[in-house]
């Protein structure tokens, strides 16, 4: 395959969402589509049910949240598709900028019953910035939820963005009978596949075949869909594929991804209308990810993903050309000629090694201590570096002590590592030696994810006392 059709099946998101809107469990469906995993693991289980794939620290799973993004890739109907699931929660939303400075287009999920949350608000900015499209998901139909149009209103309202239903539900919680598609003029019929399966046996009726869908749903839902085609066909804002683009106009889905419905149509729609990787703004000027020369910058350290060789992970995103393993490149920050060796593809924590990735891709290469969050790497002459990730200033601070005083070399060493990951900021104390650092973070659950990995990674106790 040419250079160019490689990168043109590409397509790189993120899922963003407040906690427990559902990402994590609309992650796992798509991964169960793409065939990468045989049964989706649910986020909160039990001790012996399958944990979601992309929650892999062992934080994550005791807790049932995510505090890390995690790349996936999996391959879905001839695209290649790089799937960045963030953390919903507001103490790690620094690691959510961040990677979504490495996607092209976000995927917004919304709980049905709650509509637009306060964690939504403040990562849709950071889109609407950027002026990434994005796709929203309404989540839990199949749950009590408030009125979609009071939903697609709210969006409208708090959000400041158009949207643009391309299904329409009937119903909702014990009562959801299916959706409706706007534009094949037909419905799906709710039935749950549960226990983590793929196939939904769905059924679809042809909106004009009154007789049958009125056996199927009964005379009231007819009549309130009749309603609300008619409502939505005078109101709703026209399907726009430029406005989508330009981050202007969301296209709306309906759907429960615990039960799987709804899923598939939203993939299928989502793929057809996003891009292959865009260009993307450096100091020389916009860089074509067609262009020949390989480019990237990195977004994301993470150090201990596989315990047992105690490594650090760089991760990049793919702006242009064509990796290959063992490839020399230019590191323009550190100013030196580098090697990328052991490159790796990312199924949360499993990993393989790859041959060659494409723009658009996310790779993750050995770090020995060089890189750092926001440099950019090119193989070509003409030095040049990526806009900048946005850095952001801590909000608490804490005095952190070792317990064990012999253990200072693996305190020192853990403690320099997560801060060079950018999860927490290190400041020192004049005159009192390493005998305590004072540590900055964003979000204060950061404060016990650091604990837990230094005990648990580096084998490390500490005390934190936090400062006003």
């Amino acid at each position: 395959m040419s250079l160019e059709s490689e990168i043109k099946k590409r397509r790189t998101f993120a899922i963003i969402s407040h906690p427990d809107a559902g990402k994590t469990t609309l992650t796992e469906k798509f991964l169960l589509y793409g065939g990468a995993i045989n049964l989706a693991g649910s986020v909160k289980g039990k001790k012996t049910a399958k944990h979601a794939v992309s929650d892999w620290m062992e934080i994550e799973k005791e807790r049932g949240i995510s505090v890390t993004s995690s790349v996936l890739q999996f391959n879905y109907e001839g695209y290649c598709i790089n799937i960045l699931d963030t953390p919903g929660h507001e103490d790690f939303s620094e690691d959510t900028y961040r990677t979504l400075m490495a996607a092209d287009s976000a995927v917004m999920v919304i709980d049905a019953s709650k509509g637009v949350e306060k964690q939504t608000i403040k990562l849709f900015k950071v889109c609407v910035m950027r002026h990434i499209p994005i796709f929203t998901f309404i989540n839990k139909m199949d749950r009590e939820a408030n009125d979609p149009f009071e939903l697609l209103d709210e969006i409208e309202s708090v959000l400041g963005i158009a949207t643009c239903p391309i299904n329409w539900p009937i119903g909702c919680g014990k009562e959801f009978k299916g959706v409706y598609d706007r534009k094949e003029k037909n419905v799906s019929l709710f039935k749950a596949a549960m226990n983590g399966q793929k196939e939904v046996d769905t059924e679809i009726v042809d909106a004009s075949d009154e007789a049958v869908l009125k056996d199927r749903i009964g005379d009231a839902f007819y009549d309130k869909l009749q309603e609300d085609i008619e409502l939505l066909d005078g109101a709703s804002a026209e399907f726009d594929q430029e406005m989508v683009s330009a981050g202007d106009l969301t296209p709306v889905f309906f759907g429960s991804a615990l039960t799987n419905f709804g899923v598939q149509t939203f993939l299928e729609h989502f793929l057809s209308m996003t891009t292959s990787p865009l260009p993307r703004k450096s100091d020389q000027g916009v860089i074509d990810p067609f262009t020949e020369d390989f480019s990237a910058f990195v977004f994301k350290i993470q150090a201990n993903m596989n315990k047992a060789h105690r490594d650090r992970i760089a991760f990049m995103r793919i702006c242009s050309g064509k990796f290959e393993a063992g490839m020399e490149a230019n590191h323009v920050q550190g100013g030196k000629k580098i090697r990328l060796s052991q490159p790796q593809q990312m199924m949360a924590e499993e990993r393989h090694i790859v041959d060659e990735a494409y723009a658009g891709d996310i790779i993750g290469v050995f770090d020995p201590g060089i890189f750092s969050i926001g440099d950019t790497i090119c193989k070509s002459n003409k030095k040049f570096a990526f806009e900048g990730i946005p850095t952001f200033a801590p909000e608490h601070f804490a005095r952190v002590r070792q317990i064990d005083t012999m253990k200072r070399k693996q305190f020192i060493k853990g403690i320099n590592q997560i801060a060079q990951e950018g999860a927490i900021q290190i400041f020192q104390e004049f005159n009192t030696g390493m005998e305590e650092i004072i540590v900055g973070v964003v979000g204060v659950l950061q404060f016990e994810v650091l604990e837990y990995r230094l005990k648990n990674e580096y084998g490390v106790d500490i005390r934190l006392e936090p400062l006003p």
